[in-house]
């Protein structure tokens, strides 16, 4: 490996994982700021909104992780922005393309194909963390209804000591 080419894949990698880094940072504090309310508040439209606008805003991040590796082609490798763009678009999918690197930067394809699935990766698991705690609190919320309904029946029947809901909710506490 060229000197070259290694001095312009490591900030490239390096800026990727910043940019995906905070790029989730900053979904995260909306997710937090979105769910900081009550849980029977949120209306089921509500919660489909989040899981819709969710995934949009994934879909922008690593569209300028695109552009930043485009970016980069353009600059130095390819001819157009429009081949630089479709290269790097279909590198980071994994799909591949028909257009081709100058040989001296061949190893950038590949090296963009497994960042591109890392930060698939990262950002699959940020949606399946958010959703799972989703659907969590809205089971919370259902037990702690249950728990209630249960403890005004006992109360009506007379039962002195019927059991607290326990509901808790560590998003918010963090």
């Amino acid at each position: 490996m060229s000197i070259h080419r290694f001095a312009a894949e490591l900030p490239l990698i390096t800026l990727t994982l910043w940019l995906q880094s905070a790029g989730i940072a900053a979904l995260i504090a909306w997710v937090r700021r979105a769910l900081a309310g009550d849980i029977r508040e949120m209306s089921p439209l509500r919660s489909a909104a989040l899981v819709v606008r969710l995934p949009m805003a994934v879909v922008v991040l690593h569209g300028l992780e695109i552009l930043l590796w485009a970016g980069f082609y353009r600059w130095r490798c390819l001819p157009s922005w429009d081949s630089a763009t479709y290269f790097s678009a279909s590198s980071y999918s994994t799909l591949g393309c028909d257009v081709s690197l100058p040989l001296s930067w061949r190893t950038l394809g590949p090296l963009e194909s497994v960042i591109g699935v890392l930060m698939c990766g990262i950002s699959v698991s940020l949606l399946f963390a958010i959703v799972t705690r989703l659907i969590n609190r809205e089971e919370q919320f259902s037990l702690g209804k249950n728990e209630l309904a249960l403890r005004t029946a006992a109360s009506f029947r007379g039962a002195s000591h019927a059991r607290k809901p326990q509901v808790s909710d560590s998003w918010t506490k963090s």
